[in-house]
């Protein structure tokens, strides 16, 4: 009893001193503000994701603009954005050093617009492809930036929410574009998805810059001032300048060739670990399923057609991952994605063995349509809750400071690659397993994603940049850094109560 009375006086005199050395904790809602701003390039890289599934037809049967366009020729247009994604990862991370993250997504505003514009005036489908590998260009930069830029703004008990506004922000572009493209023409709809850049442009513009970048470039005035901004006026970000200098001289003080940096443990861990997420992500059949969602939602509806099927899919998009950034903080990263994986590949069993009756005999699914119409919500709702925000998201954390140029931008190469590989090959992966082969394929990739995560993804929740990286090296911490640890966690539950 008297240990546990002198534990907590000397808790609270530990709490009382960090308060008055380091100031008040800040206010949060300047960092959701700035968080969310960022987030508006995802809104833009949301818009042109999802620009080919209310224009697909038409453009091919229709043809709105006047010239022929094939199924090979849309396939194209639709999957070469991601090239021009995978091409961006790497120079967004150089430009963020030299310019800083704020102009750098700010520069990103050209490439989408002059996309859209290529779009809009096209006149053959030469110009439609360069158009959307234009688009891919800006909206694969800001998959590299945004998450960045979140991180290095945000105190870690809210670095998990703002992370979640990437995805989030994403899947709203995606049903903005499906709800809108239902009522509009292509040409409308490209006109209304080229003014989304100009207007994340207009409201970013009054964003402050990351503190740690002014820090790296010895503008500490300016680090000052953008803290003072995302903290609110009254706190005292000395401190916190303090911490920002020491790791920024600790980064250039072990800075250290690719190859080199690829040979320390926790850096090779977090690559593992990123590029593991990465491939579960895509592998997991969610091209497939939304691909197929409209032909389910017909199935299920008698043979006819749905125009609302793909806003309803957005809008369940829409909603789990707006779940996901409310829980990220509360109950972690892998639990998250364990239960979305999981739920996923039930998700993709019930889908291989409703197309496995269609294919015996057509009659024995007339009474299942609604069984098919459950899987693909109940997919997309696990995905949007899991593996769709969390490894970008993980990808922000993991990485080292002195690594995350390269190493960061290497996980997103990967991600847009196996995106682009997914939707060229999948149709020749239908014709030679069959449809419900497919979906048994997905199925087991998603169990084996599951037994991934919880064999090798460590947990991040609510722990520092520090923290994590002698996670992944296997370091433990002496007993005066987990008593000040325990302390600022402490401090974090009171503020958050």
């Amino acid at each position: 009893m008297v240990h546990t009375v002198l534990k907590r006086a000397r808790d609270a005199m530990s709490k009382f001193v960090v308060n008055n050395v380091a100031g008040e904790s800040g206010r949060k809602l300047p960092q959701y503000i700035a968080g969310l701003a960022a987030s508006g390039g995802a809104l833009a890289a949301g818009t042109f994701l999802g620009w080919t599934a209310p224009t697909d037809k038409p453009l091919t049967v229709q043809q709105e603009y006047g010239f022929p366009i094939s199924n090979e020729d849309f396939s194209w247009i639709g999957s070469i954005s991601n090239l021009g994604a995978a091409l961006m990862c790497f120079p967004i991370g150089y430009m963020m050093k030299l310019i800083g993250r704020k102009w750098s997504m700010l520069a990103m505003v050209l490439p989408l617009v002059l996309g859209w514009l290529l779009i809009i005036f096209a006149e053959n489908v030469g110009m439609m492809m360069v158009g959307r590998f234009f688009l891919g260009v800006g909206g694969g930069a800001f998959c590299v930036a945004a998450p960045t830029y979140t991180a290095e703004i945000a105190q870690p008990s809210i670095r998990g929410t703002l992370g979640t506004f990437f995805q989030l922000m994403v899947t709203v572009g995606i049903l903005f574009v499906y709800a809108v493209g239902s009522g509009v023409d292509v040409q409308v709809l490209s006109i209304i998805c080229g003014v989304i850049p100009l207007v994340f442009g207009a409201i970013f513009f009054f964003m402050p810059e990351s503190p740690y970048y002014f820090v790296e470039k010895g503008r500490y005035s300016d680090a000052s001032s953008s803290l003072k901004w995302l903290r609110g006026a009254h706190y005292d970000e000395n401190a916190e300048i303090e911490d920002l200098k020491q790791a920024d001289a600790k980064v250039k003080a072990e800075a250290i060739p690719m190859l080199v940096a690829f040979r320390q443990k926790a850096t090779i861990r977090a690559l593992v670990v990123s590029l593991g997420l990465m491939f579960f992500q895509q592998l997991s059949g969610i091209n497939a399923v939304i691909f197929y969602n409209s032909d389910i939602f017909a199935s299920a509806n008698g043979g006819k057609e749905m125009s609302s099927a793909s806003i309803i899919v957005g809008g369940i998009q829409v909603v789990a991952t707006l779940v996901a950034s409310v829980v990220v903080d509360k109950v972690g990263r892998r639990i998250l994605l364990l239960v979305s994986d999981l739920m996923m590949a039930v998700s993709t069993i019930l889908l291989a063995v409703y197309f496995q009756l269609k294919q015996d005999d057509p009659a024995k699914v007339d009474d299942l349509s609604w069984l098919a119409v459950l899987a693909v919500c109940l997919f997309i709702a696990m995905f949007s809750i899991g593996y769709g925000p969390v490894p970008w998201l993980m990808v922000g954390e993991l990485f080292a400071n002195n690594v995350k140029a390269f190493a960061s931008p290497l996980a997103g190469v990967f991600n847009w690659l196996l995106a682009f590989l997914v939707t060229k090959v999948f149709t020749n992966l239908k014709d030679a397993m069959g449809e419900a082969g497919v979906f048994w394929l997905f199925s087991g990739i998603s169990l084996l994603g599951t037994v991934f995560v919880f064999l090798v993804v460590p947990e991040t929740k609510g722990k520092s940049l520090s923290d994590i990286q002698r996670l992944l090296a296997g370091e433990k911490k002496n007993d005066e850094q987990e008593q000040h640890t325990e302390i600022r966690n402490d401090e974090i539950g009171q503020q958050v109560a």
